[in-house]
């Protein structure tokens, strides 16, 4: 069984670069699917989802290889249109594959996608999107099939600005005939970077970040060359990690206009801030006071994915602080661990109520979800004694090589594996 073993007290200081974003190199990666040659993605990040998404390239027919952190693709070898039962649990995010398998093929089958269980996250969206552009899909016993060899142009409204629609509809409408204008598309960071890829490649896409997004299909898609952009989920857990443990640490390789809300919040604790063009520096000098209530809403607002371990910084903060969860019902689940180690937090529905304590102490627990798992890490580091969390596959889905990054600034983590 694989564990972290954390012994917190330890005031952090030193540099690290922040490794590219999970949540765009998953798009990307299934992008290169309708790329005529070979794909070079850079600053790819080892995570257990890339690998999955690896896996699902290669069953595809995909050629992949990969040196260390850079991936490489050649589709031309391509010859399946369907992804197993077993490839699609191993990630939530494996459904972005759908628009690009249908966009390169004319069809696809693949199952429900797993991952984290944080509430419902129906895919009726990104399905409504592709049936929109002339897919026809059928849903039967968990499987969906879709048949779409004449994907034509067309106006897609979003319900809400889903993400993962946004990128399916994106992904779909390059290989459609004529234009298609996505309307209240997700503006996320992540979206912007899977338009440069798609640019990179051939592709007329323009408006991502914006809530208009606009597709002229084209089969011209050359071989690109493409570096992912930097996790912001990622840098908003150390600057969180930083904020609980205290001491003085450089991010580099981040953007810093995509953590403002985040580093506004922690401005407010009292930790001190020097933003720069591609670094920030973050001081904190304990004890840290409660901030504004953290509010998750779609980008450019407070991002859910940071709301967990920015939650576990200001557990010894004075005061209150109100969390108000607005993406996903079951976010809160990571909440019943923190309580082992003495932290105060009520739940009612959608919002936690954080009453600072004096103090946090170690204590075993257990990974609940990627974030979450974070955020028992940011608590970890800030508690008194020995931490021991297990069930790390769900943060080693989004952190590369966690136990070492945090190491290298002073923390006293270590990634534990039983022997035999």
């Amino acid at each position: 069984m694989e564990r972290l073993k954390i012994i917190g007290g330890k005031t952090l200081s030193g540099s690290l670069d922040i490794q590219g974003a999970k949540n765009s190199v998953l798009p990307i990666l299934a992008a290169s699917i309708l790329v005529d040659g070979e794909s070079r993605i850079q600053n790819c990040p080892d995570l257990k989802d890339v690998a999955a998404a690896i896996k699902i390239l290669r069953h595809l027919g995909c050629t992949v290889t990969r040196t260390d952190k850079d991936v490489y693709i050649d589709s031309s070898t391509l010859s399946k249109s369907d992804i197993p039962d077993n490839l699609m649990r191993e990630m939530r995010s494996s459904v972005i594959f759908l628009g690009a398998i249908l966009g390169r093929t004319g069809e696809a089958t693949l199952s429900m996608p797993g991952g984290c269980e944080l509430g419902p996250r129906p895919i009726d969206l990104h399905l409504a999107a592709l049936r929109t552009l002339g897919a026809d899909i059928e849903e039967t016993g968990g499987e969906i099939a879709c048949q779409g060899k004449r994907l034509r142009g067309c106006k897609i409204h979003l319900e809400n600005p889903s993400v993962g629609a946004t990128e399916n509809a994106m992904l779909a409408a390059v290989c459609a005939r004529g234009e298609t204008v996505i309307s209240n598309a997700a503006r996320e960071p992540e979206i912007e970077d899977l338009q440069n890829f798609l640019v990179s490649a051939g592709c007329r896409v323009r408006g991502a970040g914006s809530p208009i997004v606009v597709i002229e299909g084209t089969k011209a898609r050359r071989a690109v060359v493409h570096e992912i952009i930097p996790d912001r989920i990622v840098a908003a857990t150390y600057l969180s990690a930083v904020a609980a443990a205290g001491g003085k640490v450089r991010l580099k390789k981040v953007i810093p206009a995509h953590l403002k809300t985040v580093t506004d919040r922690l401005e407010e604790t009292g930790c001190r801030l020097q933003i720069g063009r591609n670094e920030i520096v973050m001081t904190s000098n304990k004890p840290l006071k409660s901030m504004s209530p953290v509010i998750t809403r779609p980008y450019p607002d407070f991002p859910t994915d940071a709301q967990p371990p920015l939650l576990a910084s200001v557990l010894c903060a004075m005061g209150t602080t109100v969390f108000i969860e607005n993406i996903f019902e079951n976010r809160y689940r990571y909440v019943d661990e923190l309580r082992r180690m003495g932290a105060d937090v009520t739940i009612e529905g959608r919002v936690a109520m954080v009453s600072g304590v004096k103090r946090l102490q170690g204590a075993v627990m257990s990974a609940t979800d990627l974030r979450g798992g974070a955020a028992l890490v940011v608590a970890a580091l800030g508690a008194e004694g020995e931490s021991t969390i297990t069930e790390i596959e769900h943060i080693e889905r989004g952190y590369d090589a966690i136990a070492d990054t945090l190491r290298s600034i002073g923390a006293d983590i270590w990634r534990l594996e039983d022997e035999g």
